[in-house]
């Protein structure tokens, strides 16, 4: 099941105190970025945050949950409501991931 449109631009309004995010859509459902970062994934209409220490200092509670079958394991987002929160939390996990490699010509 694909996750629905409108969600998809709730989930990057509500995180959009980060940077600048921008959903790609892949393989059905989407990936999100920030500043050029890929932070999480929307499957099935839910919200999911790679894992980064900094990440799980300001997770409210801890619910680890493979976006897809065959998956790893990401943040299960919940409490997608609250714009500071997810602010908060994708600067966080941003600031600890890898910058994005240069694309090849």
């Amino acid at each position: 099941m694909a996750s629905n449109p409108d969600f998809v631009q709730y989930i990057a309004d509500q995180c959009g105190g980060a940077g600048m995010i921008v959903t790609r859509k892949m393989f059905g459902d989407y990936a999100v970025y920030c500043d050029g970062k890929v932070f999480g994934l929307i499957c099935d209409n839910g919200f999911y945050l790679k894992p980064t220490e900094a990440g799980r200092q300001l997770l409210r509670s801890e619910d680890m949950r493979p976006p897809y079958d065959g998956a790893k394991p990401y943040f299960y987002i919940e409490d997608v409501d609250d714009h500071d929160y997810l602010a908060a939390l994708v600067r966080a996990t941003c600031a600890e991931l890898p910058a994005p490699k240069p694309k090849k010509k």
